[in-house]
């Protein structure tokens, strides 16, 4: 397993799951759900096997060596299998804030969704707060997935900011809500 030189613990786990450095091993499901859920990413295209294995060897390889790397991704394991991936992006060292990632397997999430997004979410806390060292953490999404806005209300995320007619998806403009947690 790859380590992050910016973390001291690697590995953040809660019963059967687990966050884990980013595995090399899971590029091609997560290439495959990427291209699955394009609705609600900012992905423009469908990933080829080229794209992703540039990414992977290119940028995702460079990020286990520096102090400060703009993004750090995991694997989410359940039982060792991994149904989804995701992390910290847009880190911002100075001001002490990230955006939270996550995307699950495309055939888990109608069943499973709010339970791993609830899961992952209390991971992913321990990492920016008690690892990183975090003043705040957010996530940025579309108006189109009404699901993950109750688990970030349930979870103590506050909505910050609602974007209007901010986004062009499925021939309409979305808004895009900004849902935040802080470190106390």
């Amino acid at each position: 397993m790859k380590s992050y030189k910016a973390l001291n613990n690697q590995i953040y786990s809660s019963g059967k799951f687990s966050l884990v450095p980013i595995r090399f091993e899971d590029k091609l499901d997560i290439m495959k759900w990427r291209n699955e859920q394009l609705y609600h990413l900012r992905q423009q295209k469908p990933l080829t096997l080229e794209d992703q294995e540039k990414y992977f060897n290119d940028v995702i390889s460079n990020l286990f060596e520096q102090e400060k790397p703009n993004q750090i991704l995991f694997s989410f394991l359940e039982n060792d299998i991994c149904v989804g991936y995701g992390g910290l992006v847009h880190i911002n060292w100075i001001n002490k804030n990230a955006e939270i990632s996550f995307l699950m397997d495309t055939d888990l999430e109608k069943k499973y969704f709010n339970k791993y997004w609830k899961i992952y979410l209390a991971l992913i806390e321990k990492l920016a707060f008690k690892n990183i060292g975090l003043k705040k953490i957010y996530t940025y999404s579309y108006n189109i997935r009404p699901q993950l806005f109750d688990v970030l209300l349930n979870s103590e995320y506050v909505e910050e900011a609602v974007l209007k007619d901010h986004v062009f998806v499925d021939n309409s403009y979305q808004d895009i809500r900004i849902h935040s947690k802080f470190n106390n």
